[in-house]
């Protein structure tokens, strides 16, 4: 793949617009496109998507529509860049057009509710046998926008469109590694963020380091026990897509779900918090998602499990945070 390829982002979300701008930047004719046409217009006119990623202008060249027809015509590459839970649809919109000879790109972080599949997964059963990619990692979408050093990892069952997906994304200021264990690196990518919304509640709560680091630590061996139950490789969880992730989406104040979690620890209820923001916050769906994998896989989830209880049951987030302390003691493992 060259300069020469076009290429469509289906979102409009912050990531999406960011990814839009890094393969403008590089030469390559984008299209985005967005489900909703009044903002779609909104954006075109401004130049600027002021409600996922506030200061940062739009370039000319980059494409905004609201039409998937014009978004996808005369397109190569497919970046699906849409909220986890809302893929399928998406998907089954994008297949009423001619997608044949297109290649996708996953941007998408989460596991689908009720089938409990990745995104690939959903992907293949919508569209068939494809060329297909993950693309995930540590990425706040504003600081990448804004030229700070990131670095991301893409995953395909075909090495070598693995390669040219790097090829493409690559800058200097966001290097792009590869993987082949694309189950690993979209669990992790997922499975952070229900350990971020935890981090966020030791925020409200006025918890400090020594909880964070715990909560990261634990968090992390339970988000690789499940991984690799489902396939994974272990030492996956160890990188980019994995702790990596985790981090960033546990401390950054950028970070919609530890945002999240911090209004719970300081008293808000799910409903009221989700009421003030337009962001699809991915850790709520995922938390549901992920109790009924570990379910499926008799894994020991106690975090995620937890958090599942504080958003769907109503618990308390003390209550939550003494009866995780509080467990039997055992080897750390």
């Amino acid at each position: 793949m060259d300069k020469k390829k076009r290429i469509a982002i289906i979102g409009d979300g912050g990531w999406g617009t960011t990814l839009a701008l890094i393969l403008s930047r590089k030469g390559y004719s984008v299209t985005v496109w967005g489900a909703f046409s009044d903002y779609v217009e909104i954006v075109k006119h401004g130049r600027e998507n002021i409600k996922f990623l506030p200061g940062i202008k739009l370039p000319q060249e980059i494409v905004l529509t609201a039409s998937i027809e014009e978004a996808l015509s005369g397109r190569d590459l497919v970046v699906l860049a849409v909220p986890s839970q809302f893929l399928r649809s998406t998907l089954t919109r994008l297949k009423m057009h001619d997608v044949s000879g297109k290649s996708f790109v996953s941007a998408a972080k989460g596991i689908e509710n009720g089938t409990l599949k990745r995104m690939t997964e959903v992907v293949g059963d919508v569209l068939g046998k494809t060329p297909l990619s993950v693309l995930t990692g540590p990425t706040i979408a504003l600081e990448v926008a804004n030229g700070v050093p990131t670095t991301a990892v893409v995953s395909s069952y075909d090495e070598s469109f693995s390669r040219q997906v790097q090829e493409i994304f690559a800058t200097d200021r966001f290097r792009i590694y590869t993987s082949s264990d694309t189950i690993g690196v979209e669990m992790g990518g997922a499975l952070k963020n229900v350990v971020a919304i935890a981090a966020g509640v030791c925020d409200g709560l006025g918890f400090g380091t020594n909880t964070k680091a715990a909560l990261l630590t634990r968090g992390l061996a339970e988000i690789a026990r499940l991984g690799c139950a489902m396939g994974a490789k272990r030492e996956t969880f160890y990188g980019l897509s994995g702790l990596g992730d985790l981090t960033t989406t546990c401390i950054s104040p950028y970070s919609r779900n530890r945002w999240l979690g911090e209004e719970i620890g300081r008293g808000k209820k799910l409903k009221e918090i989700l009421k003030e923001t337009d962001m699809i916050v991915e850790g709520v769906a995922t938390a549901k998602a992920a109790r009924d994998l570990s379910a499926k896989f008799r894994v020991e989830m106690p975090i995620t499990t937890e958090i599942y209880k504080v958003l769907y049951d109503g618990k308390e987030p003390k209550a939550a945070v003494n009866d995780l302390m509080t467990r039997a003691l055992k080897d750390e493992a």
